[in-house]
Parts: C-alpha cells; structure tokens; sequence
C-alpha cells in the first residue's frame, strides 16, 4: 500500500492596497495563493478557469473594492476567425518563425528584455530587474512552461512569450519585444501564433489574463473575436456592446499582461 500524505489545506491571502497600475486613481488588491507540491498542475488548472493568474509559485487575482475593470479573458481557438486587420498582422509577420525552448533565461532574451522596458516602461519596477529577477520569472514554475523565442530571417530575436500549458490551452504570462517594430504589432501576432499552437496541440483555450476597458494597455485584447470573458463566475461570450469602450485601442499599442 502507497502511502499518500494527507492534503494541506490551501491558504488564500488578501494583499495591502497599491495603486492601480491600470486606471489612475484606482487601487488595487489582489487573493494570492501558493502552487505547489504534487497537485501544481491540477491547481493551476482550476484557478485559470476560475480567472486567476500566474507569478513564479504564485497565483493571483484581482479584489479590489467598487471596482471590477479587470476582466479575465479566453479565445477559444477552435472558432477564432481573425478579421482583415489581424490578417494583414500575420502577413506582415509571415517571415518571423516562432521557437518553443525550455524555460531557461539567456542572456540573449535578458538583452531584449531591458530594451523593452526601457523603451516601453521606464518607469516601472520591471525596468529595474537584474539578470537574476528575470531569471526567477522565467525559471520560477512548479508547472510545465516553455518559452516561444521570435526570429527573423536573419536569426535576430524580436520577441519572446512566457507561456504555460494548461489541460485546456495555453496561458500567455508575459511577453515582450524589440523596440522599434511597433507598426508590425508582434504583441497581436504573438497571440495570432498562439492560437495556432493551441489548434495543433488540440487544446481549446488561450488565456490571456485581463481584459481591462478602462486601460490604454489593455483594452486591446477586445479585438481577437470571438472571445469568452468570465463574469459573475461564468465564462461567456464577449459582446459588441461588452467591447465597445474598447474599440479606440485598435489604434493603440498593446503591452504584455
């Protein structure tokens, strides 16, 4: 007979108050809980469909009092069907070829990394990382990871996407990009990429963290159609009417969640 030791209870914990990194003027307070030990992947699981997200061993989700602006958001891959501007995204990408690798920080992607928060979030804490802190972000994952490296034909990585395979899809956890290319949209294309990873492997869902109306930086997950949105516990499909603050992001630059 093997023996199993008993479950621990898992623990939920409430952060402090912090401002908003999202709309001005608004704090933010999160339910954070540990993952690990040999049900990682089975909890992981349940807490994405249930809208919450990853941070190393970490998971999260937004409470914040009177207010609920971040929205959890899914493409089911099976009958996504991007329109005209998602379309000449790809074209316009049609050369870059996605890499999946091991979850292992290089000093190559580090390069990268700096270049983009400097560039795009100066002013953020993620600007101020050592080699060692993105280390731990990428390498820091009780569950199966990998990272998608984007290449041009000159063999130049241009973008690099964090991403987790859930039972039921895969679960973009941050990405960034080479500054100066934002006229070809990698952040779109990397989700376009993503999509028909998820079709390949036979799972339904890309997750993509929080669809935020309220935000210049992430508003623009409204465009990929037909997408599910989790309100009031249920996943559903996101409407016109749902989407329509949003629709000036298509003109905005998108930034990773």
């Amino acid at each position: 007979m093997t023996y199993r030791p008993p479950r621990r209870p898992q623990f939920f914990y409430t952060t402090a108050p912090l401002p908003c990194p999202y709309v001005a003027g608004r704090t933010e307070r999160k339910v954070v809980t540990e993952i690990t030990g040999p049900d990682a992947e089975t909890l992981h699981d349940r807490l994405s469909r249930a809208g919450f997200r990853r941070s190393h061993n970490i998971a999260y989700a937004p409470v914040c009092p009177s207010c609920q602006a971040c929205v959890p958001i899914r493409i089911p891959a099976a009958s996504f069907e991007p329109g005209r501007t998602l379309r000449r995204i790809a074209r316009m990408n049609a050369q870059l070829e996605g890499f999946e690798v091991p979850p292992r920080a290089t000093a190559e992607q580090f390069q990268l990394f700096q270049r983009y928060q400097q560039a795009r979030h100066g002013s953020g804490d993620m600007a101020t990382m050592s080699f060692y802190d993105y280390r731990a972000m990428v390498e820091d994952t009780p569950i199966e990871t990998f990272v998608v490296e984007f290449r041009d034909p000159d063999d130049r990585l241009v973008g690099v996407c964090l991403t987790d395979k859930l039972g039921d899809g895969l679960s973009a956890v941050y990405s960034f990009f080479a500054p100066g290319l934002e006229k070809r949209s990698l952040g779109t294309y990397t989700i376009l990429w993503l999509i028909e990873r998820a079709r390949s492997l036979g799972l339904p869902y890309i997750y993509l963290g929080y669809w935020v109306p309220d935000s210049r930086k992430m508003a623009y997950k409204s465009r990929f159609r037909p997408s599910e949105v989790l309100i009031g516990g249920a996943w559903r499909v996101l409407t016109e009417a749902d989407a329509e603050p949003a629709e000036t992001a298509r003109l905005l630059p998108e930034t990773a969640s």
